[in-house]
């Protein structure tokens, strides 16, 4: 599970906590399962991925025993430790997911809700912002976003969810991209995550995310996220920071 991840990264707020804690459970040698599941409380436990039955969907078997299948890898450790952060969420996902299983069977395609749940849980991001960097962000105007309006920032809060956008900024690059779910945080929440787990458990639906409402976001782009952003040059990289795309002709 190597490289060590940077615990102090502004992207790695949310989980740092636990991360350093299961991380220093995996160094005296526990396995990956047992050190998250001496981090509850959760709505799940996690075991080994050999415990999946050959032939059954990873989603069902979550669903149908409260287990989430584990490998001894970054990928699996930081999905662990979104469970930890967000367990509402990250339960109701798993629950349409179950749901559109039940209806549609197990295919070599998963249809529209079952790859933007999938989406969600991998690369998504929630967004706390007054609504001057909303409307420049939806609009992809990357100079307003982040140059003309960037002492807003600072009234602005971006929080990971997905555990492989995780995985990427442990060696981050400046392409890395999320989804931000184009629900605004609202600011009465304040700072309080497990009122943004609740709140975000509560709105999600499988017609709102087969809607695809994401919009995104190369997060080193964030203020405060990378010294090389300082520059106002840096965002002038059009395979990153790349415009909207035109309307499609009539």
């Amino acid at each position: 599970m190597q490289p060590a991840p940077d615990w102090t990264a502004p992207w790695f707020a949310p989980v740092a906590e636990e991360g350093r804690v299961v991380g220093a459970a995996l160094a005296r040698g526990e396995a990956l399962p047992q050190a998250l599941d001496t981090r509850g409380p959760c709505p799940v436990r996690f075991a080994s991925q050999a415990e999946l039955p050959a032939g059954v969907a990873y989603e069902q078997f979550i669903f149908d025993t409260g287990r989430v299948p584990t490998r001894e890898n970054l990928h699996d450790f930081f999905n662990g430790l979104c469970w930890l952060r967000f367990p509402l969420t990250k339960q109701r996902l798993n629950r349409l997911q179950a749901a559109e299983i039940a209806a549609a069977g197990v295919g070599a395609v998963r249809g529209p809700v079952r790859d933007a749940l999938t989406l969600f849980d991998e690369n998504a991001a929630l967004l706390q912002a007054p609504e001057p960097l909303w409307e420049a962000l939806v609009a992809r105007d990357w100079h307003r976003l982040f140059v003309t309006l960037r002492p807003l920032w600072a009234q602005a809060r971006l929080v990971l969810f997905g555990h492989a956008l995780l995985e990427k900024l442990v060696a981050p690059y400046k392409s890395i991209t999320a989804h931000v779910l184009r629900e605004p945080v609202p600011l009465a929440l304040g700072d309080d995550l497990a009122a943004w787990d609740a709140w975000l458990a509560a709105g999600l639906s499988a017609a709102q995310l087969a809607a695809k409402p994401f919009t995104p976001l190369p997060v080193l782009g964030v203020p405060g996220w990378w010294p090389a952003n300082e520059g106002p040059g840096f965002y002038a990289d059009a395979s990153v920071f790349r415009p909207p795309r035109p309307p499609a002709s009539a």
